[in-house]
């Protein structure tokens, strides 16, 4: 009878190592995904194109700019000089977090009553919030431009904040209705047996699991307000008033245009949006995409 073959600890892994090794060596990137990943890139140069236009114009003074070459802080100092940056800065800052503050307020309560509270009618008041979202505000400007005269609220941090509050209401409420939505309907019975109402059902349980949806909102109300140009050029017309675009628009408008210093405030002002961007994207593609499976 033949003894057994006794092999060694390298001998037997030996034979396992080969096809892993090859395996490693085998791989390939498909050559669908390789198109991707060339067709991103391209995106990716074309929307990062701008930002780099601006930072190296704002590095040059204008003769520079006019050669092309060279770089200098001059068009920095000349921003810092013309425009009241700090103030302005302040006066955006706080038209963005006040409308926020209210729109979030607004559109939480009420999605949260037409997603869970089933009142009579309150598909037609939802009906009504998808109309509202198609109206754009330059329909709307004028007669609210007239009213605000007669409320006397031109040059009022409130009327431009009042507008932004009409124009983000409705989608933020719509997107916080189909968050609500989903909440399931036994998480809103054990609180109603715990002895809670609708509010503390609302307050204690929907709304800290609502923050995907929340970071959504704020992001997508923070981008076009901070950059909103028309309302805050109607209604906050005063140079103590006036936020950081209408003040950079102001300074586009005048006699003698720096382009370098026009850059650096453009780069400048695109600063707040990314952070905040940067600060919620984590829960930005979840808020996005909330109703996709529902």
């Amino acid at each position: 009878m033949a003894s057994p073959v006794i092999r060694s600890e390298d001998e037997r892994t030996e034979p396992l190592l080969e096809p892993l090794t090859g395996a490693k060596k085998r791989i390939r990137i498909a050559p669908g995904r390789a198109v991707i990943f060339a067709v991103l890139a391209v995106v990716s140069v074309i929307i990062m194109y701008p930002f780099y236009f601006m930072a190296v114009t704002s590095m040059r003074s204008e003769a520079q700019y006019q050669l092309g070459r060279g770089f200098s802080l001059s068009s920095w100092t000349q921003l810092f000089a013309s425009v009241p940056v700090a103030r302005e800065m302040m006066n955006s800052l706080l038209v963005c977090t006040v409308a926020i503050a209210i729109i979030l307020t607004l559109s939480t309560t009420a999605g949260f009553a037409l997603a869970k509270a089933h009142f009579r009618g309150h598909g037609l008041v939802l009906l009504g919030l998808v109309g509202g979202m198609m109206i754009p505000v330059q329909s709307i400007i004028i007669p609210e431009y007239v009213n605000f005269v007669g409320l006397h609220l031109i040059n009022s941090y409130l009327g431009a904040i009042l507008v932004y509050v009409a124009v983000g209401t409705p989608f933020a409420t719509f997107l916080m209705t189909t968050y609500f939505r989903g909440v399931p309907e036994e998480l809103v019975d054990a609180g109603r047996c715990d002895g809670l109402g609708y509010a503390g059902v609302f307050r204690r349980i929907a709304l800290p699991i609502a923050k995907p949806a929340l970071a959504t909102v704020i992001v997508l109300q923070f981008i076009p307000i901070w950059n909103d140009l028309l309302v805050g050029l109607l209604f906050l017309q005063e140079p103590t008033v006036r936020t950081f675009t209408v003040g950079l628009g102001v300074l586009a408008s005048s006699r003698v245009v720096s382009i370098p210093g026009l850059m650096a405030g453009s780069l400048l002002s695109t600063i707040p949006a990314a952070a905040v961007y940067v600060i919620f994207q984590r829960f930005l593609v979840s808020g996005l995409t909330l109703g996709a499976s529902r």
